[in-house]
């Protein structure tokens, strides 16, 4: 039955050809980024920033898949006809919120903005804990992508090729910024969404309609040099104990800036 249950799970995830399409250019990018070696031209810096937008783009796909996923194993069916399972970015609700805002902040001040787009039939769903996980699924995939990233960048980096690993360093920093920034308990973002079924119902209607404004809130605050200073100092700890080192993060968005040179 747990068998049977678990290939029915796995039969409906179909990855879309969008989505294949940007697993491509993801590795196209890289590869080009490879190619140049430790010579940062300006070819470099673009194939870089196509890499890390690609990537980036690919990382928010799994994230709300993520989402989709548990809530399809949880008992909301409803995510595969609404073609969540097939991590086609163009089948989420909202992509403004999704992929375009975070690829904005991704321009403007480097930062891994999480989006939110996949709308989940909460009622389907029954047990507090289901949809806890639920929500958590989301941060939790930018946690493995920073994880990976950064097994990955320790073992290899050494041997050459300084501009693709600059451009993966700073892609995991993007990771680790989107999973804490989630994790947050304020409405409207992940965070809240764990710890949401074990609070007051009425405490959660009531602060639910704010939650838009709260993260306009979240993003203001984050522009106020001494709490932006006090998050990229935290980021930055969790990224050394990764093992990737400030100053690769900082070169690698430096060269991703390709036009401001």
């Amino acid at each position: 039955m747990v068998a049977d249950f678990t290939k029915r799970g796995r039969s409906a995830v179909q990855p879309s050809p969008v989505f294949l399409v940007i697993v491509a250019a993801t590795v196209i990018c890289g590869l080009f980024a490879w190619r140049y070696g430790d010579n940062p031209a300006k070819g470099a810096r673009v194939a870089l920033f196509g890499f890390v937008i690609s990537a980036w783009v690919l990382s928010l796909c799994v994230h709300e898949f993520g989402h989709a996923y548990i809530a399809y194993r949880s008992g909301d069916r409803s995510v595969a006809a609404k073609g969540y399972l097939t991590l086609n970015p163009l089948k989420y609700s909202d992509m403004l919120l999704s992929f375009l805002i975070p690829v904005v902040f991704i321009l403007l001040g480097g930062i891994g903005l999480p989006g939110g787009a996949v709308w989940i039939e909460r009622h389907r769903i029954p047990g507090r804990l289901r949809h806890s996980l639920v929500s958590a699924a989301g941060p939790l995939s930018n946690a493995i992508f920073a994880i990976m990233l950064a097994v990955i960048y320790k073992n290899f980096a050494a041997q050459g090729h300084a501009v693709f690993w600059l451009g993966l360093a700073f892609l995991a920093f993007l990771q680790v910024t989107a999973a804490l920034l989630n994790l947050l308990p304020i409405p409207g973002l992940d965070g809240f969404g764990i710890i949401e079924p074990y609070l007051p119902r009425r405490f959660v209607d009531q602060v639910s309609g704010y939650g838009g404004y709260v993260f306009l809130g979240l993003i203001a605050l984050l522009w106020i040099e001494p709490i932006n200073r006090g998050f990229f100092h935290l980021i930055y700890h969790i990224t050394d104990a990764l093992g990737i080192g400030t100053i690769s993060i900082e070169v690698g968005h430096s060269l991703f800036m390709f036009w401001q040179s």
